[in-house]
């Protein structure tokens, strides 16, 4: 489902789980993974990367509907992913290796940077063709994270972006062909990992408190 390796300075966690839906056995995963990441002493930083054609498509929806009674303490576990990595005490970067929508799209808005695979796959934030609102907490990051352009499009039109388009949004920062988004996300975290302790989380929990403590808060309106 996850894998976690450390290359020199920087932890890669990979997700592997088809379209890498934030279902409860992965999220569980992936809080264990990040648990043993914050231990780290010294230099280090961040990459997480997916498998195939998905970073991750978001929100277990098939979860959801079979457990609609824990909708809101569902959100609330999302939420806190997204707020573990935005307040994690060392740099981190997004291998966007393909899709990132919804959820997923949101949580490569949680690390300091990402990096896009060119050939294939799209951001996007396609709660307006679902049918579905933003929680105050998703809201929050969303619009921390992008200009009040981009957040207006990517939200109210579910616009697809390929990774030029990302990049010219400012939704990523680097692109790369396939086989050298890893490796250029690696390399990027590497030379950031220096940085690695509380001074990182302090001043991005600082630049960040409006989005953490909307995701900390009521998950719903």
């Amino acid at each position: 489902m996850i894998d976690l390796q450390r290359d020199g300075d920087v932890y890669v966690l990979r997700f592997d789980e088809g379209e890498n839906r934030f279902g409860p056995d992965f999220l569980d995963a992936v809080e264990g993974a990040l648990d043993t990441v914050a231990k780290n002493d010294g230099p280090g930083a961040l990459v997480t990367v997916g498998t195939g054609k998905f970073y991750s498509n978001g929100l277990d929806l098939d979860w959801l509907g079979a457990n609609q009674d824990r909708f809101e303490e569902y959100l609330r576990r999302v939420h806190a992913l997204y707020a573990r990595v935005l307040s994690l005490p060392m740099p981190t970067v997004a291998a966007l290796n393909g899709h990132a929508f919804a959820g997923g799209g949101m949580l490569a808005l949680a690390h300091d940077f990402a990096v896009m695979r060119t050939d294939r796959g799209y951001f996007c934030l396609p709660e307006v063709d679902l049918g579905m609102s933003f929680t105050p907490g998703m809201n929050a990051l969303i619009t921390a994270r992008l200009s009040t352009a981009t957040a207006h499009e990517a939200m109210l039109t579910g616009r697809r972006y390929a990774a030029e388009q990302a990049r010219e949004a400012g939704i990523v920062q680097r692109v790369a062909p396939e086989e050298e988004v890893l490796p250029a996300a690696v390399e990027w975290a590497a030379s950031l990992a220096s940085k690695n302790g509380p001074g990182v989380a302090t001043i991005r929990t600082a630049i960040y408190r409006q989005a953490l403590d909307a995701l900390n808060g009521p998950a719903l309106p």
